[in-house]
């Protein structure tokens, strides 16, 4: 077996390949052009497209394809050959520059919101080259972005391009005020924590649910869950460590930094942690960690459930986004540093985060929203659907202090003034961990914890990249033309303090005391996703993304209606699904059992009259009550989901699914599953919680 070193980054075409494949000049060229954003040469393509694909051929590589991520949350590919024909009737194998920066995708079969009709099929994707090329399954991968006829984005990555050159831009202004004249570029990165479950295979192909909508419908709880707190960082299963080996072998080759792994809380759930990276390279090998889940568990007979809430009664699972600024000098900007012009330069980007996400924390919680995510949020296990920040005791005594122009502790000796007096020293970690706070600051990171397992992360750092930009934005405005830069800095960061603080909360978001005080600070409460979809369009927030070039208003109205229309698909389908597996299943299965226990109280009547059938009379008995209960359930669920089809308003219509069907299915699904409470197993039509969580040995 091949070392890891050996392994890693063995079928990426990445910088050191480039570098050993490609002539001095074109590699120069190719790493100019990327560096300084500007469109790369034809000739430099054709010199690296044909390095690229003797590269893959040399892998056992014979297809190429671009691969890009559009509005469905997976990935998209087609694949072409490298094959072109001579004469003779041979081949030879080519490809050209031309193939390398562009391909020609259809545009009308992707979610696009109205962006392009069924007869208007052209799109585009584009060659991004700050995203290394790869190899998998014999096919060269060339991440792209995908854009419409009329240059409109119709995917995830276009967009988070563009909040990254936005915040760079603004990041640069403040850091040439501090006297870094000589840093290029600043990056975001980002290491995506994944959650998932692993079930066996046998199981889960008896679950119609989790077949067609990835979560349970049904499910009556077990008698174990996660109660003893034993599974979390427990042993690991063989079976699980054999999947989880083999995902880091793969993942190592793709170059993806797989670092940490563990079982979460619940039973059969698990966590991947990688290394951070760049932010949009994060996106690409979060994506790629998902489809590699799902590929490895089923040639470990498991699937793995990315859904983020497969099982009530138990934690739903994740993806804490862990999220960071860094020079091009690779000079972590959140870090809080030991000395005054350090730490004054990151209060500056500290505060800039605090007063982003207090404007807008309704885009945070779009960004994360989601049919499946709202089932998450808020229930206990997961952070609130209020939006606040956790600082930790530490470095909110520091910002006390400066709000009040007081002596920070037994530390300070002086007034705080920020680039005048003596700050206080920080240490890496200043503070406990906050697992009930949805944006918590963990000593030169923030720590995003809303979003939901099976989302790409794209959309949440699109949002948290392009409010930052715009806060720094600001503060360059303000700080450039100052006659006394120090005394600005110092007034502009106690003002946004004054202004800002009612964001922080360190305490406990499970709490419902803590809902009744975020609503006396005027924090939003979005509870669901149509509640959220509401703000997109708000007028901050469309002048927000289309002053920095992030999103035209056409491209904000389209991701409105496709949040919208996923939104109430997502709902409709296990609306459709509930329906089939209780009429052509659990109505049936419990019908038949009721008519067995009504002939054996008549058999043991008819044998031995003064016979005892107490138990089979009461549960006949509920049985009955709670089947009819099921049955005029199913029926409203039908009823409403037939009305449903004449709403034609996208917003209507996710609001009457918010509503009125999340109810029926609500109302379907306690009586069904109190009856697999009283149901004898061998008459129970699907497999339990039981045999879910506990399936894999």
């Amino acid at each position: 077996m091949s070392s890891v070193s050996e392994l890693f980054s063995s079928m990426v075409f990445d910088d050191a390949t480039m570098e050993a494949r490609l002539p001095k000049e074109t590699y120069r060229a190719l790493k100019k052009s990327v560096s300084e954003g500007t469109p790369i040469d034809g000739a430099v393509a054709t010199v690296v497209a044909n390095a690229m694909k003797d590269w893959a051929v040399e892998k056992g590589a014979t297809h190429y394809t671009h691969w890009f991520q559009p509005m469905t949350g997976v990935t998209a590919e087609k694949h072409d050959s490298f094959i072109s024909p001579k004469a003779g009737g041979k081949v030879i194998m080519e490809f050209s520059g031309k193939e390398l920066i562009q391909g020609e995708p259809d545009a009308s079969s992707f979610p696009s919101g109205g962006l392009r009709a069924t007869f208007e099929a052209r799109g585009y994707t584009a060659w991004d080259a700050t995203s290394y090329a790869f190899i998998k399954d014999g096919v060269l991968y060339i991440p792209t972005v995908f854009c419409s006829y009329g240059g409109e984005a119709l995917d995830q990555k276009t967009a988070l391009l563009r909040s990254m050159e936005a915040i760079s831009r603004e990041a640069l202004r403040i850091l040439k005020l501090f006297g870094s004249t000589d840093v290029k570029a600043v990056r975001t990165t980002v290491g995506p924590e994944q959650e998932y479950f692993l079930v066996d295979k046998s199981v889960f192909d008896r679950r119609k649910d989790l077949l067609y909508t990835g979560r349970t419908l049904f499910g009556a709880r077990a008698p174990k869950g996660q109660e003893l707190d034993d599974h979390y960082f427990g042993a690991i299963k063989p079976r699980v460590a054999a999947f989880m080996k083999e995902l880091n072998e793969e993942l190592w080759k793709l170059g993806v930094l797989a670092k940490t792994e563990h079982n979460e809380v619940a039973p059969a759930q698990h966590e991947l942690a990688p290394i951070f990276t760049t932010t949009n390279i994060a996106a690409d090998h979060n994506q790629l960690t998902m489809e590699l889940m799902q590929k490895i568990a089923k040639k470990h007979g498991m699937v793995c459930l990315l859904h983020e809430k497969p099982f009530a009664g138990v934690n739903g699972s994740g993806k804490h986004n862990n999220w960071s600024l860094s020079t091009d000098a690779g000079v972590n900007l959140l870090e809080p540093g030991a000395t005054p012009s350090e730490n004054a330069q990151f209060l500056l980007f500290l505060t800039a985060v605090i007063k982003a996400v207090d404007e807008y924390q309704d885009l945070l919680r779009i960004s994360v929203a989601s049919a499946g995510n709202d089932h998450r949020l808020g229930a206990n296990e997961a952070p609130p659907a209020i939006v606040s920040m956790f600082l930790g005791s530490d470095l909110t005594d520091v910002l006390k202090a400066i709000e009040t122009d007081t002596k920070c502790g037994t530390k300070q000796k002086e007034v705080m003034r920020i680039g005048v007096h003596t700050l206080p020293k920080f240490s890496r970690d200043t503070t406990d961990r906050n697992r009930t706070s949805p944006f918590a600051f963990t000593g030169n990171k923030f720590e995003f914890r809303m979003l939901g397992s099976a989302a790409s992360i794209s959309s949440a750092n699109t949002v948290l990249n392009t409010i930052v930009a715009e806060e720094l934005r600001q503060f360059a405005d303000t700080l450039e033309g100052a006659a006394d830069f120090e005394e600005a800095l110092h007034d502009l960061i106690k003002k946004v303090i004054c202004e800002h603080s009612r964001i922080i909360f360190n305490g406990d978001g499970y709490n419902e005391a803590w809902v009744r005080e975020a609503e006396k600070r005027g924090l939003y409460n979005l509870k669901t996703t149509p509640d959220a979809l509401a703000h997109l369009l708000d007028k901050k927030n469309t002048d927000l993304f289309i002053s920095h070039g992030v999103y035209s208003m056409v491209e904000l109205e389209a991701r409105h209606e496709v949040l919208l229309e996923n939104y109430s698909k997502t709902i409709g389908i296990e609306a459709l699904t509930m329906l089939d597996m209780a009429r052509k299943d659990i109505l049936p299965a419990m019908s038949a059992y009721t008519t067995g226990l009504a002939a054996a109280i008549a058999t043991k009547r008819g044998a031995a009259p003064s016979m005892d059938t107490t138990y089979e009379e009461e549960t006949l008995a509920r049985l009955g009550t709670l089947l009819t209960t099921a049955y005029r359930a199913t029926e409203a669920l039908d009823r409403d989901l037939n009305a449903s089809k004449t709403i034609v308003d996208s917003v209507a219509l996710a609001d009457f699914f918010k509503s009125r069907i999340r109810e029926d299915m609500t109302a379907l699904r306690i009586p069904v599953d109190e009856m697999e409470t009283l149901a004898a197993a061998e008459a129970w039509p699907y497999p339990s919680y039981g045999d879910l969580l506990f399936s894999v040995r």
